[in-house]
């Protein structure tokens, strides 16, 4: 958002800070099926910082506290990924699998319920939260997935609940009352063809959730999958509503999307190329690379050439975001590291790489430190 966009209250302001989360206005009319030609993507006037499952590089992730970091420092949107409880309601954890991300490996209790599963092909031990009922998995407390890597959120472990969706909803919008600025949302459904075959199924039950805040009825709402059936069948079902668009994640060249591999071949490389993104752009309005998608590492580590991915997307009439930029020296290119341990936060380093990639042309970018994306974007020196 511009500054202007950013300050100041009242109805007016509200709407055009809310157009400015959409992109800009102008850049999405008329994104339409590229079988009936879509017009190419202007980039949005900034580009929008969304918060990775909140503020994870500080705060244990999906929690109140990794969302209230976020939105003190400066996103744009939160993401809450989506799972579903035995009793069918969405919870907000990056997997279903919850050994490394809750304290349920210490609860006697529920010992028992250790388990082999296999989620999208592959094997995976340990507690899932389709075996729990919400009551149930409101007893437990969040802990940090990186462990040593992130001593700060792990001083966290334990202090925060796991949450739903309906719950996040309302938080947002109660910042965003508070902060009198927009605050988008950009929930995550997962493994929907897995929970689909276990009898519950996430689509309807989100947007019932959808449906039931006045706050999701006009704040801007990114929806995102890496399967493709899923965000077509919203598609349908939603049309084209002002304020939600629908976000296609990009994995691996060579993987499949899980709602494909059983029964076809399209790779996300192959949905990458200039026809793909064409066909994308037939029931998303998004597409959403690793960075590493957009410019790859060369050997040294450090980074290429960029490729011709946000061309070839904005000309299909896609915006483009990419996935994750993290602080940490381990999860950077060689160029920005600063000789510390790999463990190290290299804060100066993040905000390089991001700068990089924002001169690739990005139209936002998923970030574990917003306060860095902020920075970045906005050409701050305060890190």
């Amino acid at each position: 958002m511009d500054e202007g966009e950013q300050a100041g209250g009242g109805r007016t302001g509200g709407a055009t800070r809310r157009a400015a989360l959409l992109g800009g206005g102008a850049a999405l009319i008329g994104m339409a099926a590229a079988a009936r030609g879509a017009a190419p993507v202007a980039p949005a006037r900034k580009p929008l910082v969304f918060a990775h499952r909140g503020c994870s590089a500080l705060r244990p992730e999906h929690t109140l506290g990794a969302y209230a970091k976020a939105i003190a420092d400066g996103a744009d949107f939160i993401e809450p990924d989506l799972v579903a409880t035995k009793d069918g309601v969405l919870i907000a954890r990056h997997e279903n699998n919850i050994a490394e991300t809750t304290d349920v490996a210490g609860r006697v209790g529920f010992a028992a319920r250790r388990t082999t599963k296999t989620i999208d092909g592959t094997e995976q031990t340990g507690w899932f939260t389709e075996d729990f009922t919400l009551a149930e998995l409101k007893t437990l407390r969040a802990i940090e997935r990186l462990g040593p890597v992130r001593p700060e959120s792990r001083g966290y472990d334990g202090q925060f609940q796991l949450l739903t969706f309906d719950e996040i909803v309302d938080f947002t919008a109660a910042e965003a009352a508070a902060r009198g600025r927009p605050i988008g949302l950009v929930p995550e459904l997962k493994h929907s063809t897995y929970f689909a075959g276990i009898g519950l199924p996430l689509e309807d039950r989100f947007l019932a959730a959808l449906a039931a805040h006045a706050y999701t009825r006009t704040a801007a709402v990114e929806v995102q999958s890496f399967e493709t059936g899923n965000l077509r069948y919203l598609r349908r079902r939603i049309g084209r509503p002002a304020n939600v668009r629908l976000l296609q994640l990009i994995d691996d060249a060579a993987a499949t999307p899980a709602d494909i591999a059983p029964r076809g071949r399209l790779t996300y490389g192959a949905m990458t190329t200039a026809a793909g993104l064409r066909e994308i752009a037939t029931y998303a309005d998004v597409v959403a690379p690793s960075t590493r998608g957009v410019i790859p590492l060369g050997p040294d580590g450090r980074l290429a050439a960029p490729t011709r991915l946000v061309a070839d997307a904005h000309a299909a009439g896609l915006l483009v975001r990419v996935w994750t930029f993290r602080p940490e020296n381990r999860f950077l290119a060689a160029d920005f590291r600063d000789g510390g341990p790999e463990n190290a936060r290299n804060p100066a380093g993040s905000v390089a790489e991001i700068r990089r990639y924002l001169a690739a042309g990005l139209d936002g970018f998923f970030t574990d430190d917003p306060a860095l994306g902020r920075a970045a974007v906005d050409g701050t020196a305060s890190i």
